[in-house]
């Protein structure tokens, strides 16, 4: 099925190299060593951007910038939430100053969430997993949609900010960039906006300064509007935003990974035993039907979830390649190549629950 991909829904096969071209945006030349080191820009999970080079720079000459993101506190924290939460550490590593959005408006307009259940979501299974994964409270603001700042200068700059750039842009270019529109929708993107331009307001960074906003493909038209509509706003001048670009984490079924259904991922709060059920039952496999077929024929990775989730979590680039040959060849078998993925997991989440509970201690300095 052919894919479709729009900040609301992806579905069907999904193209990269199709939604680069339809897009605009670019993908990456050589970068700097650091990068390279980087499990996520190596394998291209990151693998594309726009107006990066406005970073590369600000890091090479130690100059401030800030990296913007958001969480929508709906469900479960699972493991495509945690690869951006990889970013949000390496950028804070590399001297970013963190602005993290919780989108509790935008959940109450686009599920009728109350307010109360979002703050309750987003400190137990966002934020406390952000902390576990090694996020630190130096140059890190995390705040909500509902409430920006206990500071009245410092609120009242970001909602005017949210309504000035409502002046700035036409119906037709929202439903040129969403299709069906709404008035729920059109708040959202206005919203977005405002999170991702107002750092650069003189009431939080003091100036204007490169930002970087990674997101999913899916989330471009965002970045694209934002972009468009701080360019026509004159009475604050915005350094244009950068952004840049990974690829969807698949589901456990092989589609798109989904909060709502708990078959399609796996949750950093689930134990051993969840782990090693989730995968056994709902992992899409890409063998054959029958061990002797696989051994004459060989599975297929590209399909496989257990070896695109290991793509994610392996950093020997060495045992990546021969787990995938010896799959390709028959020689390595789908319930192995599963036993692989769970031990892998299984480490990797007990070691961070036992984070969490320390997490858990050190809330106030980040909410």
């Amino acid at each position: 099925m052919a894919g479709s991909v729009t900040p609301w829904e992806v579905k069907g096969e999904i193209n990269y190299e199709k939604l680069i071209k339809d897009f605009g945006v670019e993908t990456f030349s050589k970068l700097p060593k650091i990068f390279e080191e980087n499990l996520l820009f190596r394998r291209k999970k990151i693998f594309a951007h726009r107006d990066f080079k406005r970073i590369l720079d600000s890091i090479k000459e130690k100059k401030p910038f800030v990296m913007m993101t958001g969480l929508m506190p709906t469900g479960k924290f699972h493991i495509g939430h945690m690869i951006l939460a990889q970013q949000m550490i390496f950028y804070q590593e590399l001297g970013a100053k963190l602005y993290i959005a919780v989108a509790d408006i935008e959940a109450y307009n686009a599920r009728g969430q109350n307010l109360e259940e979002s703050r309750r979501i987003a400190v137990d299974q966002y934020i406390t997993n952000y902390i576990a994964l090694g996020l630190k409270p130096k140059n890190c603001e995390i705040y909500f949609q509902s409430e920006r700042s206990k500071d009245a200068k410092r609120a009242n700059a970001f909602y005017r900010l949210q309504n000035l750039l409502a002046n700035h842009i036409t119906f037709n270019e929202f439903r040129a960039a969403y299709g069906e529109i709404s008035p729920a929708k059109m708040n959202a993107s206005l919203l977005q906006a405002a999170d991702m331009l107002h750092p650069q307001l003189k009431e939080f960074e003091g100036a204007p300064l490169p930002v970087v906003v990674p997101v999913g493909i899916d989330q471009d038209p965002h970045i694209r509007l934002g972009r468009d509509m701080a360019k026509r706003l004159k009475i604050t001048r915005f350094v244009p935003l950068s952004s840049t670009y990974h690829v969807f984490v698949p589901g456990l079924d092989g589609g798109k990974m989904s909060s709502s259904d708990e078959t399609s991922f796996v949750a950093l709060t689930d134990d051993a035993k969840t782990i090693k059920k989730k995968v056994n039952k709902y992992a899409f496999s890409g063998g054959k039907a029958t061990v002797e077929e696989h051994r004459k024929l060989g599975g297929d990775p590209d399909v496989d979830v257990s070896y695109q989730w290991l793509t994610f979590f392996e950093e020997d680039d060495k045992k990546i390649m021969k787990i995938r040959d010896d799959y390709k060849s028959g020689k390595l078998l789908s319930g192995e190549l599963k036993a692989m993925l769970i031990e892998k997991l299984t480490n990797i989440f007990g070691d961070l629950q036992k984070k969490r509970v320390l997490a858990k201690k050190n809330l106030d300095k980040y909410v």
